[in-house]
């Protein structure tokens, strides 16, 4: 487990990389409410798929398990419609991207395996999404980690009908049972066993078709790129009393624990959209003139010590009298009878190597979200996503 500096480290990088680069949508969004509609492989049809429903083409029927539906802060236009279309990238290992219950599945997997290798089409279709053989799909299943989403999530869905798969951009409601990878990509919806890929970004105007939820809100739609490296466990948030929980990849949840090295943010956080942005800096005040230089004093006007008739005591700012030099025939007294100063003695130190000043390093950010730094220490760092 790594060291909490290095997690946090990583987290604000993927916090920095994932949660900050949003992408605001090139294309002008459409949403329509329509019913009826069926996958398309056009990846300006957007289908929006709430969580209950098994949607076009289902594989199977459904495996997910209810759990509650995760509590994520909405902004304040949710569900009106009127939102640019914004499509945020962010790392599949992002603690608090998915969601769960302790020590409980949010599919069940052996069902999942049961039902896919009980028709051949089926599961060779499966098998030919995911990328590995008809025989392979139990065993791949089971390498996989049941979680539910925590945000409204776009991917590549894929239905099948007639013998074949027909693939079609979706939005997956937050609160749907996925299975994901070890590099924290979702790989099938429970609901209907279809097999997930990653989005395709749409290069012209987008339609959102299907009934919208409650909360939906265009602007707030997450892309989730793979993990740098493989995962040996997720971090997901509790959704029975808001905790943190650590789920090994490929468990169904007996394994579930509290992470040795939680992350440096509350779950309650809503860190996976960036934040507003924050006011400007406030003016510093004025600085205070500066006062004005002194006058030069005026000149005082000294008397010729030749013309005194002796010592006398010179005005102010004029030099003492100079003593008369002494008569080559009397004595100079020595300088031993001296009084002692009160100033101590001006000892002259030996020179020496003069220490270079303490060096001093700036300190690690508190929060996610340097603007320009990635979030996570083994999540890649995306190109902006182009929805």
């Amino acid at each position: 487990m790594r060291s909490p500096r290095r997690f946090r480290r990583g987290a604000l990088v993927a916090l920095s990389a994932g949660v900050l680069l949003a992408v605001v949508g090139c294309e002008s969004a459409v949403d329509r409410t329509t019913k009826g509609t069926t996958g398309t492989a056009e990846a300006e049809d957007v289908l929006l798929q709430p969580l209950g429903e098994p949607g076009p083409g289902p594989f199977t029927e459904s495996t997910a398990r209810p759990v509650p539906s995760p509590s994520v802060t909405r902004s304040p236009q949710e569900g009106d419609g009127s939102a640019t279309r914004t499509v945020h990238r962010v790392s599949g290992a992002l603690p608090g991207l998915y969601g769960g219950v302790r020590s409980e599945a949010a599919c069940d997997v052996e069902q999942q395996a049961r039902l896919l290798t009980a028709d051949q089409d089926r599961a060779r279709a499966f098998a030919e999404v995911a990328g590995v053989e008809a025989v392979q799909v139990p065993g791949y299943l089971r390498s996989l980690t049941p979680v539910v989403l925590r945000a409204d999530t776009q991917v590549t869905n894929h239905g099948f009908s007639a013998g074949s798969t027909t693939a079609f951009q979706a939005v997956l409601q937050a609160g749907t049972a996925v299975l994901v990878d070890s590099r924290g990509l979702p790989r099938v919806r429970c609901t209907g066993g279809n097999p997930l890929d990653r989005p395709v970004a749409a290069k012209g105007k987008v339609t959102h078709r299907g009934e919208r939820w409650p909360g939906y809100d265009p602007a707030r739609i997450l892309a989730i790129d793979p993990g740098v490296q493989p995962l040996t466990a997720l971090v997901i948030v509790d959704a029975d009393d808001n905790t943190w929980i650590e789920r090994a990849v490929g468990d169904d949840g007996g394994r579930d624990r509290a992470p040795a090295d939680p992350p440096p943010f509350e779950p309650s956080e809503d860190l996976l959209f960036p934040s507003p942005a924050r006011p400007s800096d406030p003016v510093p005040p004025p600085s205070t003139p500066s006062a004005p230089a002194p006058a030069e004093p005026e000149e005082t006007e000294c008397p010729d010590p030749s013309a005194t008739g002796g010592p006398a005591e010179p005005p102010p700012g004029c030099p003492p009298p100079m003593e008369p030099e002494p008569d080559p025939g009397t004595e100079t007294p020595d300088d031993f009878g001296e009084a002692p100063s009160d100033e101590p003695w001006g000892w002259e130190e030996e020179p020496g190597v003069v220490p270079e000043p303490t060096q001093v390093f700036p300190g690690e950010p508190d929060d996610f979200g340097g603007p320009d730094e990635p979030m996570y220490a083994d999540a890649d760092v995306p190109e902006p996503f182009a929805g």
